[in-house]
C-alpha cells in the first residue's frame, strides 16, 4: 500500500495500526534501504511501514511486503512529530522506529521473533525497551566512502560508559533507575558532533498510548517509559546497530577531511550475529531464556 503524503496515511492508513508489532522505518538517503526493510521484515514485525522521499527505490520483493509513505525530511517532514501523530492512532499496540542503514538485534533474535521477545517483555510489565545504537562503520573508507559495508563492518568492542541522567526539576539529583549512555563514534568523534546528540540509547520500542510523547532527544514524557530496567529485576534490552553515525561524519564537509579511517586498536568486525552484542555488554537478556 502506497500513500501519496503523510496526512493520506493518517486519514487512510489506521488499518495498518490496528495490530503490532509495527515497526516506523524513516529513510534519510538511498543507503541500504533494501537490507533495512528485509531485516525487519524478517525480525517478525506485523507491518513495516516506510516514510520515503519519492524518488527512492525499492526492490520489487520489499516493496510488495511494506507500507510507504511520501516523506522527505529535507522538505521539513519531523520523524519526532510524525511518531507523535502516530501514537494516539496505535494505542496499545507496540512500536518501533529507526532509519536506514539500522539494524535491531535483541538477545536470540535468531531463533525468536520480535513478537515473542515484547510478549515476553509485557508480561513484566514494561511498556518501553532500551535500546543502545551500536556504531558500524566500514574497514576500509577508500573502498568505502560513504562508510557503510555490510561484509566489511567494524564495531568498537570497548569504550562505553554510561552517566546518571539528573534531573533538573528536582535539584539535579539522578533520575531513578535512569543513565545517558556514550560511546562509539559518537565519543571518539564527539567534536564533531553537538552534545545534545553524544548519547547512544533510544526507546525504540515502546507501547503507544494516549497522552505519550517522543522528545526530540529520544526519550518520552512518561519518565517510565525511559527506565532501562523495573525496580525489582534486570530488564531486556536490544541493540540497534546503525551505520549512520559513521555516514554522517563522512557526508559532512566539517569532519570528513579529519578522519581518513575510523579503525583503531579497539575495532572488531562485527559477526552481525546476538551472542557477540551479548558478549561485549551491548545488550541485556533479563530473564529472558
Amino acid at each position: 500500500m502506497q500513500f501519496s503524503q503523510f496526512d493520506d496515511f493518517l486519514t487512510n492508513g489506521r488499518d495498518l495500526l490496528a495490530k503490532g508489532p509495527i515497526a516506523l522505518i524513516f529513510l534519510e538517503d538511498d543507503t541500504e534501504i533494501d537490507s533495512t526493510l528485509r531485516h525487519h521484515l524478517d525480525a517478525g514485525f506485523k507491518s513495516v511501514l516506510v516514510f520515503a522521499p519519492d524518488p527512492f527505490p525499492l526492490a520489487p520483493d520489499v516493496a510488495e511486503e511494506v507500507h510507504r509513505i511520501s516523506f522527505d525530511r529535507t522538505r521539513g517532514d519531523d520523524y519526532v512529530a510524525a511518531i507523535n501523530q502516530i501514537i494516539p492512532l496505535a494505542a496499545g499496540q507496540w512500536l518501533y522506529y529507526c532509519f536506514n542503514a539500522e539494524y535491531l538485534f535483541y538477545p536470540f533474535c535468531e531463533t525468536r521473533n520480535v513478537a515473542e521477545l515484547l510478549a515476553f517483555h509485557a508480561e513484566e510489565r514494561r511498556d518501553a525497551m532500551l535500546s543502545y545504537v551500536v556504531d558500524l562503520y566500514a574497514d576500509d573508507l577508500d573502498r568505502f566512502p560513504n562508510a557503510v559495508s555490510l561484509e566489511t563492518a567494524l564495531l568498537d568492542r570497548t569504550g562505553y560508559y554510561a552517566l546518571a541522567r539528573l534531573d533538573a526539576t528536582n535539584h539535579n539529583h539522578p533520575k531513578d533507575r535512569q543513565l545517558d549512555f556514550y560511546g562509539g563514534l559518537r565519543w571518539r568523534y564527539e567534536e564533531h558532533i553537538p552534545a545534545p546528540r553524544r548519547k547512544i540509547d533510544r526507546i525504540a520500542l515502546f507501547r503507544a498510548k494516549d497522552g505519550l510523547t517522543l522528545r526530540p532527544d529520544n526519550t518520552f514524557s512518561d519518565e517510565e517509559y525511559n527506565t532501562y530496567a523495573c525496580p525489582w529485576h534486570n530488564n531486556l534490552t536490544s541493540a540497534i546497530v546503525s551505520f549512520r553515525t559513521a555516514k554522517a561524519l563522512k557526508q559532512n564537509p566539517g569532519s570528513t577531511f579529519d578522519i581518513q579511517t575510523f579503525k583503531w586498536h579497539n575495532s572488531t568486525p562485527f559477526e552481525w550475529h546476538s551472542r557477540q552484542l551479548l558478549d561485549l555488554g551491548l545488550m541485556e537478556p533479563g530473564q529472558w531464556f
